[in-house]
């Protein structure tokens, strides 16, 4: 039986879009530049995380899923998806616009590449000026119009574009046109996927000096070419709780801790904790925890139940 939260050692991934804000947020020295990703909790095959604290330490996440199974998944997430684990969880500093991009379906992507599609979120945890998000079309396109603007590199005209703030949540179901604009700092939670279908990049090349490979082939027939009025997402407040996404795949809240909060987990999911602010005290029967800023913890479904110790904000994430 699991009784303790788990920690992983992050994944810093260099990118050529990548910043410099990610290791000042979680604290950690490092010579890396240009890091554009930190994959907090990941059991994508060759990046599945490592425990770096604690009696698991040097344990990779899927042989503790194989080991643990409902005890650390939650019987509801091994009824729907067995011993895998069903999410990846991410900060992304984008110092450089991110390409437009768009991810298949759970049913396209199992037929095409084996694996699940990908449904995600974005909170936005800090902007520079001038930040924006682009998500979602604009106007109604047939897929050949958008493709022939992709082609005359027009695509952005088609696609709509916010200025993005502090505590902005955009929602982004799979086969929903996106991209990252420049300035952004946000967390990025996603179903358990590394697939993605790039339809325009900028003309920018690669550390090998090659334009980066585009997937318009791909994407035709991912895209959900459905137009909605706004693509920001409105949250739902209670008291010093929003739920600023609740789908299929995950339910995220967000909480304003100013005295305690029993966060809820229970046997049916695993939660993850993510701090967006200063470092935040959890206790549960038995022992007690400091979560640094900018880092995650893993609660296992077999746990008590977790106490924040306010002033904290946190993010809490479970599946159904």
């Amino acid at each position: 039986m699991l009784t303790l939260p788990i920690h992983f050692a992050p994944y810093l991934k260099e990118v050529i879009w990548g910043g410099d804000k990610i290791a000042p947020l979680k604290n950690i020295a490092t010579s890396l530049t240009s890091i554009g990703e930190s994959w907090e909790i990941s059991a994508v095959p060759g990046h599945e995380s490592i425990v770096d604290e604690g009696p698991l330490k040097g344990k990779k996440l899927t042989d503790l899923c194989l080991e643990y199974g409902a005890g650390l998944l939650g019987t509801a997430v091994t009824e729907r998806y067995g011993t895998d684990f069903p999410l990846l969880i991410k900060i992304i500093d984008a110092a450089r616009d991110l390409s437009v991009q768009v991810h298949p379906d759970d049913e396209l992507a199992m037929k095409r590449a084996g694996t699940r599609g990908k449904t995600e979120m974005w909170h936005v945890l800090s902007t520079e000026p001038g930040a924006r998000i682009h998500v979602g079309l604009r106007r109604k396109l047939t897929s050949d119009e958008l493709m022939k603007l992709v082609e005359e590199k027009q695509i952005m005209d088609a696609v709509a574009s916010y200025e993005s703030k502090t505590g902005d949540t955009f929602f982004i179901p799979a086969g929903r046109i996106h991209a990252i604009g420049a300035g952004n700092l946000l967390v990025e939670i996603q179903e358990s996927s590394d697939i993605t279908y790039r339809l325009y990049d900028y003309d920018r090349r690669g550390a090998d000096g090659k334009p980066r490979e585009l997937h318009l082939a791909e994407a035709r027939d991912a895209i959900d070419y459905t137009v909605i009025a706004d693509y920001r997402n409105a949250p739902l407040r209670h008291e010093a709780t929003e739920t600023l996404v609740d789908c299929p795949m995950f339910t995220t809240v967000r909480h304003e801790i100013t005295g305690d909060l029993p966060l809820g987990n229970d046997s049916r999911s695993f939660m993850v904790v993510i701090n967006l602010g200063d470092d935040a005290r959890l206790t549960w029967q038995g022992g007690a925890t400091t979560l640094r800023r900018g880092n995650s913890l893993l609660l296992p479904a077999s746990m008590s139940e977790v106490t924040a110790c306010g002033p904290a904000t946190l993010l809490a994430v479970t599946v159904k």
